[in-house]
């Protein structure tokens, strides 16, 4: 069994700076996206995770840097959280030729091998099997390392999801399967998608899996969670799975806000927007003490610095040479 989670408190330790400003950085680096996206430079569709930063970060933090992270097509998070290099995220969005994809993929298919990100792809559950091959490789090979697949819940709707599952089960693969519930596939929420009386969670421990539920608002709560997971799975006892209960501010797809529509009320929106995991976070904080303001605001400075540069050499970034259209399209031979 997967040992009990660390009370919050005590994992804090040295981690707390750390996990805000992975929230925060990653909640600016999307509302820059968000800003610029109506200039019409980025045509391609992004899938934004404001409101939901606190997931990736937390579980991120638990891993090493050598362990590896697959996403689908809600991925920013995920990249910025296991240390993607940000000026190629920014250029592929823009579909430069220095883009992590050269310009070929967009926000939705963002790589970065040398931070651990293999990939992501936007077929819901497209990912996950790619993940537990790449957890099955690595118990074949004896390595010392862990993937963790990144999905949302209507991914467990799919077959592969519980092919992949089964399987990592069966061979006891170090896989952390870490599912961000944000109540919503689209439009469609889980009433009409799921029967009430199941929880997500119980649907991997079904196939024998390890299984835990956790606010995936509390960036310190899924700390504890995905290490103890990542421990588990490294030690040879097998996969786990955690369901992060979260939510998403904006529109499924886009930049902007879509309660609108009326697949979701006003009410519920506010809701969750109180139980924003960068606010709250830091409210917590502040009143154990940790909270260093200074710090704090040098930090985001040099983010906004950041952001602000790898914006500008994105739209300086030439795009793809036509006459490279074909590569990488068929093996050489």
């Amino acid at each position: 069994m997967l040992a009990t989670a660390e009370n919050p408190v005590a994992a804090s330790a040295g981690i707390s700076a750390r996990l805000l400003e992975s929230m925060v950085r990653i909640r600016m680096v999307e509302e820059a996206i968000a800003a610029h996206y109506p200039e019409q430079q980025m045509r391609c569709p992004v899938h934004l995770s404001i409101g939901q930063e606190a997931a990736s970060a937390g579980v991120c933090a638990a891993l090493r840097p050598d362990d590896l992270a697959m996403s689908g097509h809600r991925s920013h998070a995920h990249y910025l959280g296991k240390g993607g290099d940000l000026p190629a995220m920014i250029a592929e969005i823009y579909g430069k030729a220095t883009g992590c994809c050269q310009g070929r993929g967009g926000s939705m298919h963002l790589v970065d091998l040398k931070a651990g990100f293999v990939g992501a792809v936007p077929i819901v559950a497209s990912t996950i099997p790619i993940a537990t091959g790449l957890a099955f490789a690595d118990r074949q090979l004896k390595r010392d390392r862990v993937t963790v697949a990144f999905l949302g819940e209507a991914a467990t709707e799919e077959g592969v999801f519980h092919e992949s599952v089964n399987f990592a089960s069966l061979h006891q693969l170090p896989i952390v399967f870490v599912c961000e519930n944000n109540l919503y596939s689209v439009y469609s929420p889980m009433s009409v998608r799921q029967p009430a009386h199941r929880e997500v969670w119980q649907l991997a421990a079904g196939h024998g899996v390890v299984s835990h539920q956790g606010d995936g608002n509390d960036p310190l709560a899924v700390y504890a969670l995905a290490r103890a997971a990542a421990a588990h799975a490294r030690s040879g006892q097998g996969p786990v799975f955690l369901e992060l209960k979260t939510y998403r501010w904006r529109e499924h797809c886009g930049a902007g806000f879509d309660n609108h529509i009326g697949y979701r009320t006003e009410a519920e929106y506010l809701a969750w927007r109180e139980r924003d995991p960068i606010k709250n976070f830091e409210r917590r904080l502040k009143a154990s003490g940790e909270f260093d303001v200074l710090r704090h605001e040098q930090f985001k400075a040099r983010v906004e610095t950041e952001i602000s540069d790898a914006f500008a050499a994105a739209q300086r970034a030439p795009f793809p040479a036509g006459a490279s259209l074909m590569n990488h399209v068929y093996a050489a031979s």
